[in-house]
Parts: structure tokens; sequence; C-alpha cells
């Protein structure tokens, strides 16, 4: 498709174009560091000072963006953040990276995504490009933010361009990351289309288009449903050989050797994270709207939200075996993130695990290298808020009546931890093959820590 040489796409082209990020948190800041990056200058907005102020210094909050590739594009000039929200009228292109949560009763929560169309809708100009990240359900960005923005006059695929891109963020992950991820567009007509892979072609290294903003925000919701009814499937799994005293991990391992039709999933305490505990909801929500029920994602949202629980219980089991009653006893949990090797505790399953113990009596402390304090955000009924992590000592450990693995981070000693504990209780499957006294409580039963294998023998015998 053609654009006129002094249009918006021209200035995409040509690198003049000023692009701006609204949220500069786990999506947007990275977004924002890879505009720099591509050479465009880039202007991030925030409603909160302390992070816009934090960015201008060079200053990162997020563990993907480090401090001095941040400070580095600030010092040149390429990167900026401000919480003025009528400096976006300067904008030639605007990413939206806003929450999108939901309710109690999981049905989708817009306040973010309507408060930022409105902000743009203020300062809308001709030629602008508008790109939706967050993730919602269809129909999002051609019904709820489309109507807002043409409010003004303007007219989408005529005055200003409006697409859906769903940002595919994996917080640690070393290997993929904001840039070399294929990044997933559609628009809401055909030159919304263009415009959008004309700016993201030269930000990203693979820009995959779809044929509408319908099925991009479907694609985000089709990838992690995929994942959510999975773990479950494998969760379900760890309670089947619990019941029948086998090794789920052996399980795994042996199945995953088949080299095609398997994809292998490990079970754990609970899903967390920004996307697999949320993102599914979006689309039963919508399928109710239309007469339809989405019964496995029903269920396999029942399945990973019992995982806690049932951690808990084999705390409480573990205990009565040792004639310990759960209510008074210490218990120490390794690992609050909800995964390993970073610091976000968005929908982490420890927080349950440890109100849920909490509920019950036991005195809860805490060791995460990375989560150093858990503090009381209104959203979390854990008590005795802020609560700070401990040192993983020789003596904490020996102190515990149970130490219970939630989040398997690298850098925590497993063998240490088998040598100095009494009782471990493990979700993640890293005391398996660590040597040391500790009476290890798999998720899947109970087994010595050194006597996995000879078990998994016995039972194939």
């Amino acid at each position: 498709m053609n654009f006129p040489a002094d249009s918006t796409v021209a200035r995409f082209e040509d690198g003049t174009a000023l692009l701006g990020v609204i949220g500069l948190g786990y999506v947007g800041l990275p977004l924002a560091v890879e505009m720099a990056r591509s050479g465009y200058r880039t202007l991030g907005f925030d409603v909160s000072e302390r992070v816009v102020d934090g960015v201008n210094r060079g200053e990162s909050h997020i563990q993907d963006v480090s401090s001095e590739v941040l400070a580095a594009f600030v010092g040149e000039g390429l990167l900026s953040a401000t919480t003025d929200l009528s400096r976006l009228a300067e904008c030639d292109a605007i990413s939206i990276c806003v929450p999108t949560p939901l309710s109690k009763t999981k049905d989708p929560d817009l306040s973010y995504v309507v408060a930022a169309t409105h902000a743009v809708r203020r300062g809308l100009r001709p030629g602008q490009l508008i790109i939706l990240e967050s993730t919602t359900y269809p129909g999002t960005t051609r019904d709820a933010m489309l109507p807002l923005l043409e409010g003004g006059g303007l007219v989408g695929g005529r005055d200003f361009f409006l697409c859906f891109s769903p940002e595919r963020v994996d917080p640690g992950n070393a290997v993929w990351h904001t840039r070399n991820t294929p990044k997933v567009l559609g628009g809401t007509t055909p030159a919304c289309a263009a415009a959008g892979m004309a700016l993201y072609s030269r930000i990203f290294d693979t820009v995959v288009p779809v044929e509408s903003a319908e099925a991009a925000e479907l694609v985000k919701l089709y990838e992690n449903t995929f994942r959510m009814i999975n773990i479950a499937l494998v969760n379900e799994m760890a309670q089947v050989c619990d019941r029948l005293g086998v090794d789920v991990w052996g399980v795994i391992e042996a199945a995953a050797t088949k080299p095609f039709g398997f994809m292998k999933f490990t079970p754990g305490p609970g899903l967390g994270g920004h996307c697999i505990p949320l993102d599914p909801h979006y689309l039963s929500w919508k399928m109710r709207t239309l007469a339809f029920k989405t019964r496995m994602i029903e269920l396999a949202s029942e399945i990973n939200a019992e995982m806690p629980a049932f951690v808990v219980r084999k705390v409480a089991d573990a205990l009565n075996e040792d004639r310990k009653p759960l209510n008074g006893s210490r218990v120490l949990v390794l690992g609050i993130a909800y995964k390993k090797d970073i610091d976000d505790l968005r929908e982490s399953p420890a927080l349950e695990i440890i109100q849920l113990l909490q509920d019950k009596g036991a005195e809860v402390a805490y060791h995460d290298p990375f989560c150093p304090v858990i503090l009381d955000d209104g959203h979390t009924s854990i008590s005795n808020l802020p609560l700070h992590s401990v040192a993983l000592t020789d003596e904490a450990l020996a102190a515990a009546d149970a130490v219970v693995v939630v989040t398997d981070h690298t850098d925590v000693d497993y063998a240490r931890v088998a040598a100095r504990a009494r009782l471990v209780v493990d979700s993640r499957g890293v005391m398996r093959r660590a040597a040391g006294g500790a009476r290890v409580v798999g998720i899947s039963g109970t087994e010595g820590v050194a006597a996995a294998p000879r078990d998994r023998t016995s039972v194939a015998a």
C-alpha cells in the first residue's frame, strides 16, 4: 500500500517519527527501549511520577531492562518519560501497554484501556498510528476503542490508523526478548495494518500479519489458553500419580523422550504471572456474551486454582507423620516469585500458599533472593505485612518444622537445604536428586531424596 511521501508512515521509514508508549511497566518499558534502539525518539507516558523520574534518571525498575542500557538511550536523547498526557499529540505513533485486570467475578476491566484511549483522543490528529498491546477479548480494539477515537470526527483507516499487537513478554527469558520474539499484528482496516507493519517491521525482527485486529486479539488468548490447559492436565496428572504412588517427574521425563506428538509441561503449586491465570478468562467472558460455554477453560481454571491448597495439604499431612500439627509449626517457604529467577509477584501462587498456611495457624517465613519484601498492596490477605525475606542460613533451615519449595530459583543451594532441613515439601521436583538427611515429600508422594530411582524401579516391577 502506497502512502504520501509526507505522511506519518514516511517518517517511520526515514526514522524521524516520534513514538509514544503509554504504560512503562513489564511490557511498555522494554518496548520503549527497543524503539529507541531502532533509532526512534521515544516518549514514555506513565501516571507514576516515581516511574517517570526513574526512567529520566536512567534507572530501570524492570528486571529485563538494565539501567546501563536505559541510561545510554536517555543520555543520547532517544528516550524520555513524562506524566503529561497532553504530549501524546506530539507522537506519530502510540503503543498502549496498560493493565487489563479481571474483576473478582472474572469479568474484564477495560478501565485502563478506556482511560488511555480518551487521553489519545484529546490530542488525536490526522496520520497518527495507535496500537493496543494490552491483552483483551476479541473485539476490544474495534468495538471499544475505535468509536471513542472516531468521536472527535476523524475516521479510522482514513484519518488515523488503529491496530492490535499482543505483547509476548516472558520475564527472565535469556533467549527470547522483545525484539526477537515474533510480533503478531492486525489492523482494523487494511490501511491500518499496513501502517502498523511499516513501523513494527523496523523495530522487531519478525512481524506476523493476521487478517484483523480480532484475529490478533484471539492469537494471544489462544496461546495462553493452550498453556493453561496443558498445565492443568499435568497438575491433575501429579494428583493422579500421588494417589497411585508413582513419581510424576519420572513419568514426565519418560514421556518427553517421545520425539513427536508430545510437548513437555511440568506440574507446580499453581498458576502465576500476568498472562496465563488471566488471559483465558477474557475469552470465556466474550463467549458467554455469545451464549457459548468454554468448558475446557473453566475446568482447567478449576484444577489449577486447587493447586495451592493441594500443596498446603501435603505440608499438613507431612507434619502429621512427624506427629506435629500445622497449627503452631514453623514453615519456611522457599521462593515466592511466580517463576524462577525473576522478581515478579503478580498472581504468584506462593501468596495464596502463605495465606493458607497462616490461616491454619502456621508461623510462616520465606526466603527469596529476588523478592525482598511482600508489601501490603490491598490485594492480599497475608498477615503481618510487610513480610521480609529471611536469610537462608543453616539455623533457619534447622529451625523450620517444614521447608516448602514453591519457586525453584537457580541460586538456592538445594543440596544444603537437603542437608540442614528436617522436612522438605517440594512442589517443583528440585529435591529429587539432592543428597541429604531431610525427609522429602514430593508433589506426587512421599519419597526419600536419594530413593526416587529405586522407588520408580519397584513400581515398574
